[in-house]
Formats: structure tokens, C-alpha cells, sequence
């Protein structure tokens, strides 16, 4: 004799086994194919990276319609499906799927409002996001890096401690002037004495803040004092500054952090060329979506910067640019070509604010439940998470932690350049002047030549 709770249990599971065999029964799937050459690497997983939400969930779909004991029966689709306003029907396979063409949708959707009235949507199965990859803009990119290395309070120190140095070595070699006994000591020098000219003394303080030293010092032995420690402390300050100036130049910034920064940067935008990103980049409605699409993506009267996804990332690889794509294809793509340091400083923003893309069947079908338990226990059972792992990459690890040589480009000298270009133009106006006055004097002079006592 059985226990009953034997026959109970046993009961439940013929029954869920009855409900599940579908006993043959064929069952039209409908399929999105953007690119025709992964019909030839449904199975295979080469090529992953393109057309990878087709590749996983063919493979998904064929496990399902196998647990359920169904035979297939496929069509295929050039997109998604959009609404036509005027007669209200959906072209692709939404539209297989609304007009009964099709069973279920093997490729699968982003929740929209509008599909919700027409589909069911049964399971999550590709962890599908598409984002602005980019890498991070060197720090020097938004910022005067020659000023980072020191913080505000010890700039403050140091204009002060080099203001008292000035004047007490004006100090000094004004009153070595007056001493007759330096006079002495001068003759027997080879090094010259220092001229009680403030101009002298901040081109001799300048010097030690340089490290380059001056070819005149004090002759007392207070002035040698505070010149020794002068040049010590300035030592350690231009040791620190140079140690710190080296990391910042290979350092990244951290200031495009949304799309608003994307918008407002000057670094320069590309979409990868797939039906879904052109729908939703031409029908952005949201202004700051809205303006990146017409000031950066598709500019009036330029070509609209859609391209494959090698072509764009190889963009990003060179700098200053930011490519929309789905993320496994990019990090695909980026583990081949990239660098080990270049994978360092790899970023993301989000322009498409939808949530991860999920099955979907007729309105109302009568298989919607049993599929949906089929699809659970590929969850539960790791055969989803294994599919995912062989198809989808993730982002790559940084190993090298940034440590890659790079040259030092022009906008990471700016400052420098700025800097010896004020002071060229500053000596240039300050010779003109000496000229005029020059001129002034000397017609002066002659003038006062020519008229008799």
C-alpha cells in the first residue's frame, strides 16, 4: 500500500508534467535578424559579440520548446516593431505577434507603454544594456593640473615664506652696500655680490624656486645663512611638486559623470548602427536626450554619426570619444583591441532608460504559463546563467591599474604653453616701452643740444 503523502506528491507531479507536454504541438516563433551571418552562428558561439541577444535566445528558445515537447516552426523579422499611427498596427515581430502570425517573440523586447496593450511579456533572459562607453578624459582635460599638487593653504605658505625671504635678502644686501668691510671681500671673489636692486633679489629667490641657482649671493654670513636654508626648503618643495606633477598628468577625471556633462564636454559622440538605437535616438522626446542627438549625434547638415561597432570603438580607444553600443559587444570588441593600461579609466552613461529586455507572446495565449515555467526552471537550474556566460561579456578587469606609459599631449601643457606665452608678450611690451622712452630721451637731449645757452 502507498502512503498518501507518496500518492499526493506523486499526483502533483504527473499533472505539472501533463500541463507542460505540449505533445508535438508546433508552436511559431518569430526572430529579429539584424545581421544575416549569425543565421550561420545560431549555434556555434562564434562571433558571439554580434547579434548576441539573437544567439543566446535561440538557443534558449530551442530548450524551451524541447521541455515543453513542442516542434517549432520559425519566421524572421528585420526589426523589432513599431507602431504605425494611422492604422495602429506594429510592423516586425511585434506585429507577428499581434496580428497571430507568431506564437512567441524569440528575440526579445524592451518594455514599452504602447507593446504592453498588444504582448505579454513572460521572462527576463538577456542581460542586454546599451550605454556611452567612453574613457575617462585626462585630468588636465578640466582642470590646470600645475596647480593641483599643492593644496590652497600651502600655495599660501609659499607665497609668503618667498615674500619674507625677498626682503630680508634685500635687507641684508643693502646693508652689505654700506659696509666697507664687504668691499674687501668682494675683491678676493670669484662669485659677484648681489646688488641691493629689488629686481636682482626676486631673480636670485627665483633661481632657488627653480633649482637653478644665481651667479651672485650675499657676502655676509646672515645673507649665506638664509640663502642655504632658502634653497634647502625650496628643494624639498620642488622634489614634492615634480614627484606629484608626474601622477597628475597620468591621472583621469572624474567630472562627465550624466548625460547633461556628455552634453555640455567637448568630447564627441557616435551610435552603434542598429535599428533599435536609431528609434530611440530620433524619438527621444526628453530635452537633454533630445539636444544630444541634434547637436552631437546627427548635427544638421552633417552625416549622422551612426557606425559599426569596431569603428567606434576604435574611436574610444584614441580619446575624447564616447560610443553608444550594447555593452557586451563593446567590452567584446575592447578586450581584443585595448591595451591592457587603455582598459583602465573605461566608463559608462546611460541614454536609453529602460529595463533589460524580457520574452514575450500573443496577448491572452493560451502557452504563456507553461512557457513561462519553462523559462523559470532555465533560471533556476543554471542552464540561463550558463548560456549567458559563453555569449556575453562583461567589462574588462584593470590589471595594470592605469600604469601604462602615455605621452604627454599638448592640452596637458596648456598651462605651461600659457604661461610662456603671457611672459614673451609681457617682454615684448615691456622692450617696446624701453624703446619709446629711449627715443624720448635721446630726442630730448638733442633738443636741449641745439638750443643756445
Amino acid at each position: 500500500m502507498v502512503p498518501r503523502f507518496v500518492q499526493h506528491s506523486f499526483d502533483r507531479f504527473y499533472t505539472n508534467t501533463k500541463r507542460t507536454n505540449l505533445m508535438g504541438t508546433t508552436i511559431k516563433i518569430s526572430y529579429v535578424i539584424t545581421n544575416l551571418d549569425s543565421l550561420n552562428h545560431l549555434w556555434d558561439y562564434r562571433n558571439s559579440h554580434i547579434d548576441a541577444i539573437n544567439k543566446l535566445n535561440y538557443i534558449l528558445v530551442h530548450n524551451l520548446m524541447d521541455f515543453l515537447n513542442a516542434s517549432r516552426q520559425f519566421t524572421m523579422q528585420p526589426t523589432w516593431g513599431y507602431k504605425n499611427s494611422t492604422t495602429g498596427l506594429y510592423s516586425g515581430m511585434a506585429g507577428d505577434l499581434q496580428k497571430g502570425l507568431a506564437d512567441l517573440g524569440g528575440t526579445p523586447l524592451f518594455f514599452t507603454p504602447d507593446r504592453i496593450d498588444i504582448i505579454d511579456y513572460i521572462a527576463a533572459t538577456t542581460p542586454t544594456y546599451m550605454k556611452f562607453i567612453f574613457r575617462a578624459p585626462p585630468l588636465s582635460y578640466v582642470t590646470n593640473v600645475f596647480t593641483l599638487p599643492f593644496d590652497s593653504a600651502v600655495w599660501h605658505y609659499c607665497f609668503v615664506m618667498v615674500a619674507v625671504v625677498v626682503v630680508c635678502i634685500y635687507v641684508i644686501v643693502v646693508w652689505e652696500w654700506k659696509e666697507t668691510k664687504f668691499e674687501e671681500k668682494d675683491t678676493h671673489s670669484h662669485i659677484d655680490t648681489l646688488r641691493p636692486n629689488i629686481f636682482d633679489v626676486v631673480m636670485f629667490e627665483i633661481g632657488a624656486i627653480t633649482q637653478q641657482g644665481t651667479n651672485a649671493e650675499p657676502k655676509s654670513n646672515s645673507g649665506r645663512i638664509i640663502t642655504i636654508f632658502s634653497f634647502l626648503t625650496l628643494m624639498f618643495l620642488y622634489t614634492s611638486y615634480s614627484a606629484n606633477i608626474v601622477a597628475l598628468l597620468q591621472s583621469t577625471s572624474d567630472s562627465i559623470k550624466n548625460l547633461e556633462d556628455l552634453l555640455n564636454s567637448r568630447i564627441k559622440l557616435g551610435v552603434e548602427d542598429i535599428v533599435y538605437a536609431h528609434y530611440y535616438f530620433e524619438n527621444a522626446q526628453e530635452p537633454v536626450r533630445k539636444a544630444i542627438y541634434q547637436q552631437k549625434v546627427a548635427p544638421k547638415g552633417q552625416k549622422p554619426n551612426f557606425m559599426t561597432a569596431e569603428e567606434g570603438i576604435r574611436k574610444v580607444q584614441q580619446g575624447f570619444f564616447a560610443f553608444h553600443v550594447e555593452l557586451s559587444t563593446g567590452y567584446k570588441i575592447i578586450g581584443e583591441v585595448f591595451q591592457e593600461g587603455e582598459k583602465c579609466g573605461l566608463k559608462e552613461i546611460e541614454y536609453v532608460n529602460l529595463i533589460e529586455p524580457w520574452l514575450a507572446t500573443q496577448k491572452k495565449s493560451p502557452y504563456k504559463e507553461v512557457m513561462k515555467i519553462g523559462m523559470r526552471k532555465m533560471h533556476e537550474t543554471g542552464v540561463q546563467n550558463r548560456e549567458i556566460r559563453k555569449i556575453y561579456t562583461r567589462k574588462p578587469q584593470c590589471h595594470s591599474g592605469g600604469s601604462n606609459f602615455g605621452s604627454v599631449g599638448l592640452i596637458d601643457c596648456y598651462s605651461a604653453f600659457l604661461t610662456f606665452g603671457v611672459g614673451i608678450a609681457f617682454a615684448f611690451l615691456l622692450f617696446v616701452m624701453e624703446l619709446i622712452v629711449r627715443r624720448y630721451f635721446i630726442r630730448r637731449e638733442k633738443e636741449r643740444l641745439k638750443t643756445p645757452n
